[in-house]
């Protein structure tokens, strides 16, 4: 940044101490004389019907204006002279036969001892019963100006690439953070950000990183304490089965139900915890492909799957875990509607996969509840109807862990859609 503002002064003073001042516009009296005649003039512009503003006159102007009543033949109050540019040091705009402050060679030019004007200025006449006004034309592109100009392209040139790659160097940083931040809502286990830049920047990646780990920590003291509790208890359950052994029947009975019941959750929860600790495998695959080998292995079994037609839609993910969200939605569509269709689009930056049924759906309260852990829509004691409750809740982990989510919604005709996104 200081290396820009740096040349940016230096290109300032060059163009102070190098670039030429501009020289004022020399304007000979009989140049303004043809003017006020009405005789074409190249360099100066002629209105018509403009009295001239009531301003005091100097003395070099009211010279000026006898001059030129004298050569046009009217009286010296009606001319008016105007001067706009200054006189340096005090000279006068008109020079008599004299050098004035401007370029010696330029005066060398001039018929002496004729009277000039320096640079802008109006005079008025009136003649013919109608004032005459004569000002130089401007010149938009004057050389001076076309010299300042060239000069700040060239400084243009010079500058921008060290803007460019200051910009560059300080929007870096942040695009780092925004693909760290990107990297973690996909994969939790994503690599740390480097700790490069400025002290600044270092420090604020540091505690990205220290964030990033103790979310991860915090998400295995969830899973390690599920998983603690879900061992833990097979080895009560155990001894609670061989004490019922001497139980009456019936009572023997209903406690095996509820036994088996438990062992069902247990190992649910063991094969959740399983999958969430299971390292996951990143790579760009097909999820048209994944999707077809999920419905045909739900139609080989007997069930009513039908994937739409589609183009191919790829992705980086885990193939394992994509396939387990996958059969999680279709099976639930199975068992609780006896079909399933599934259909992929992608939406912008996202793919999206839709499994659809035509059962009965959930009540509006149960739509997002329906993702909780052993949260079951069907309230029956039937596992076999009923599930245990952590199919939707590991789906939406593996669609999350992959920068992605999963809603339901019940559908218009009847039925429930499952939408699930994920980033391309």
């Amino acid at each position: 940044m200081l290396l820009a503002l740096l040349l940016v002064q230096i290109f300032n003073f060059a163009l102070v101490v190098l670039v030429p001042p501009p020289q004022p516009d020399i304007t000979s009296l009989a140049t303004v004389v043809e003017a006020l005649e009405q005789k074409p003039s190249e360099t100066l512009r002629i209105s018509y019907d403009h009295p001239p503003s009531k301003k005091m006159a100097g003395p070099h102007e009211r010279r000026i204006a006898k001059i030129l009543a004298n050569r046009l033949g009217i009286p010296a109050n009606q001319v008016n002279v105007d001067t706009h540019f200054p006189a340096p040091h005090g000279a006068p705009m008109a020079m008599f036969g004299r050098e004035g402050p401007v370029q010696r060679e330029r005066m060398d030019s001039l018929p002496r001892p004729e009277a000039v004007l320096f640079g802008d200025f109006t005079v008025s006449a009136r003649m013919d019963n109608r004032w005459i006004t004569v000002k130089p034309k401007e010149n938009a592109m004057a050389p001076w100006r076309r010299r300042a100009l060239l000069w700040l392209l060239v400084a243009i040139v010079v500058v921008a690439p060290v803007a460019w790659i200051l910009a560059r160097a300080l929007a870096r940083p942040i695009r780092l953070f925004a693909q760290a931040a990107e990297r973690l809502g996909r994969d939790p286990k994503a690599p740390p950000l480097a700790l490069s830049g400025p002290p600044e920047i270092g420090e604020a990646a540091a505690a990205f990183n220290e964030m990033q780990s103790r979310l991860n920590r915090y998400v295995e003291d969830r899973t390690t304490l599920m998983a603690a509790i879900a061992h833990d208890l097979r080895t009560p359950l155990m001894r609670l089965g061989l004490r019922l052994e001497n139980a009456p029947g019936d009572l023997r009975t209903a406690c095996e139900e509820d036994i088996r019941d438990m062992e069902e959750m247990v190992a649910a929860v063991m094969a959740f915890v399983r999958d969430m600790r299971r390292p996951s495998r990143r790579q760009r695959l097909d999820l048209q492909a994944l999707a077809q080998s999920v419905t045909d292995g739900f139609e080989d079994a007997g069930g009513a799957v039908t994937l739409e037609p589609g183009e191919p839609v790829v992705v980086e993910g885990d193939a394992a875990s994509l396939k387990a969200m996958l059969s999680n939605l279709v099976g639930n569509a199975l068992k609780y509607a006896d079909g399933a269709t599934v259909s992929l689009i992608t939406q912008g930056a996202n793919a999206v996969i839709e499994v659809r049924d035509c059962g009965p759906g959930m009540e509006p309260d149960d739509l997002e509840r329906a993702f909780e852990p052993f949260f079951r829509g069907e309230r029956s004691r039937n596992r076999n109807t009923g599930g245990i409750g952590l199919g939707l809740a590991s789906a939406r982990a593996v669609a999350r862990g992959h920068g992605g989510d999963i809603v339901l919604a019940n559908r218009p005709e009847g039925g429930l859609i499952a939408t699930a996104t994920l980033p391309l």
